[in-house]
């Protein structure tokens, strides 16, 4: 058993490293990139938009590309039903950059190669051949934005432009080649509010909620059991250590603080090494912490009800005492977590994912805690910068977001990494998921666990206690978060930036107005009169008459 104990405590201390990165991760995916490095002019003030090109083979759909739109040329249709389907022909020259030997009857859209003039020269060619829509196929699997040149003047440009990845070109050579393609281009919008994001939000307050109402309720239970030998206690007992929950972990200063030094090497060396071993290594840890966190809160709950097996023990080699009931569900919760991990990939993988993540979090959020309000504040403040820091600031380093890069798994070949909560967006065009990362909701859960401890405590009721406020702050925080992920058009926004202030900001302000704020600074706890000291006040008092 302490076995366990220690090996969760030490998956508990890497997680909380490994995976704050993911505060940032509230992500939806970008479709809308709206770049100011790029130059702008009249005519050529285009955002940059992912573009949606469904392909015709021979009058059947056949398959679907998405694209990159250009900077210049009209907006494209946000619908599918109001954009036309039109006949895709080969240019010849293949780079369109002199007049096409191709005839056009004004219908048509023209499939052109990068490279040899610029982007606005094949789009004026195309455009005075008579082309409905130019695709300008990549030189490279990746997309890249069509921009003006400085010193181009004739970008007046009424057709549009779309930029198609290498492989979708050569594909689309080798079936004009044989049959009859059309194409269609739209560019569907996300909607204002998506149901993953809902969602999202409720499991991540609620996670907080039940973690900190679980916590709560066993430190006043080892508080209450305390003062029932406070009373009559021997002075052996009275000398040793006060009580608290066994096997909780107190994060200090040098720690709170280290911890962005130690995360940020984390971070980057995912970032480097990103690979599919890579990923499998941190399955394979998500995994034994999954376990242990779902055998926990499965362990506490089912207690309840078979009490007895939850209270005698049997002896294990090298784990120690564990309890039968530990020992029923045991195989259980390996085999959960093992399904999972062969079938990731499936479409409805990540529903097991978010229980093991939840289970998991619980688990933390028992193990670990906060001492006092001081260490609280150090902790996020550190996670705010380093939040920051790593997902804008990183930009001029490495010339990409490394926490948004490390939490989708770009060079992974994996859909992101294990190490957060995501649903699925349901009625969202372009699919994908809404992730949060396990970060978003480790550390602020530890300050607002800290409040529901100390408001049961001090025996304070909702109203007069912080809890309520520390909840209400953080699930502001987060509402926010998502409110400008969506004004951002799907950008990953650190969501520290937002939940860090909500939080900090409302408990900081109210323990000051109340009077408490130096308590819950240094002490993190109400003072409690010894039960001995009143006890012997009245013999003192009679020896001195």
């Amino acid at each position: 058993m302490d076995l366990r104990r220690a090996v969760c405590v030490v998956f508990v201390s890497f997680v909380v490293v490994v995976t704050v990165w993911c505060t940032s991760p509230v992500s939806a995916g970008d479709i809308v990139h709206d770049d100011e490095w790029t130059p702008k002019k009249p005519g050529c003030a285009n955002r940059f938009v992912l573009v949606k090109v469904p392909i015709w083979i021979d009058g059947r759909e056949e398959t679907e590309f998405v694209g990159v739109g250009a900077r210049f040329g009209p907006t494209l249709e946000s619908k599918e039903k109001h954009a036309n389907q039109t006949i895709l022909t080969l240019a010849d020259p293949p780079d369109c950059c002199s007049t096409l030997k191709t005839k056009l009857t004004g219908h048509e859209a023209v499939l052109v190669y990068r490279g040899n003039c610029s982007f606005v020269d094949k789009a004026n060619v195309a455009e005075a051949a008579g082309a409905s829509a130019i695709l300008i196929v990549n030189n490279r699997t990746e997309l890249f934005k069509m921009v003006c040149e400085s010193n181009e003047t004739d970008v007046d440009i009424r057709i549009p432009a779309v930029m198609l990845p290498q492989d979708a070109g050569a594909s689309l050579e080798s079936s004009l080649n044989k049959s009859l393609v059309s194409v269609q281009l739209y560019s569907p919008k996300r909607p204002l509010v998506d149901v993953a994001e809902v969602f999202l939000w409720l499991m991540a307050v609620g996670t907080i909620l039940c973690a900190s109402y679980w916590f709560a309720w066993t430190a006043r239970e080892a508080t209450m059991e305390h003062e029932k030998f406070l009373k009559d206690c021997s002075d052996e007992y009275l000398n040793s250590e006060g009580a608290g929950p066994s096997g909780v972990v107190d994060i200090n200063m040098t720690s709170a603080v280290s911890f962005v030094v130690i995360a940020s090497c984390f971070l980057v060396m995912l970032y480097k090494f990103m690979s599919v071993w890579f990923i499998e290594v941190l399955v394979v840890l998500f995994c034994i912490g999954g376990v242990e966190g779902l055998q926990t809160c499965l362990v506490a709950l089912l207690s309840r009800y078979f009490r007895r097996a939850g209270e005698s023990y049997v002896k294990v080699p090298i784990f120690g005492a564990v309890s039968y009931l530990t020992l029923a569900v045991s195989p259980f919760c390996i085999a959960f977590a093992v399904v999972w991990a062969v079938f990731r990939r499936i479409s409805f993988a990540w529903i097991g994912q978010d229980i093991l993540g939840i289970a998991l979090i619980i688990t933390v959020l028992q193990i670990v805690r906060v001492p006092n309000l001081k260490v609280g504040t150090v902790l996020l403040s550190c996670a705010f910068f380093y939040d920051i820091f790593w997902v804008f600031v990183s930009k001029w380093w490495f010339h990409e977001s490394v926490m948004i890069v490390v939490a989708r798994g770009d060079k992974s070949g994996e859909d992101g990494i294990p190490m957060l909560l995501k649903i699925p967006r349901m009625f969202d065009p372009w699919g994908g998921y809404s992730i949060i990362g396990f970060g978003d909701i480790l550390l602020p859960g530890l300050v607002v666990a800290f409040s529901q401890r100390y408001d049961w405590l001090a025996k304070k009721n909702l109203r007069e206690g912080y809890f309520l406020w520390a909840m209400t702050a953080y699930g502001l925080g987060l509402l926010i978060t998502y409110v400008a992920l969506n004004l951002m058009d799907g950008h990953g926004q650190p969501a520290l930036l937002y939940i860090v202030p909500f939080t900090l900001g409302t408990l900081l302000t109210l323990s000051r107005k109340r009077g408490d704020l130096k308590n819950l600074w240094t002490r993190g706890e109400p003072e409690r009169p010894c039960p001995h000291h009143i006890r012997l006040q009245p013999s003192q008092s009679e020896a001195r008459s």
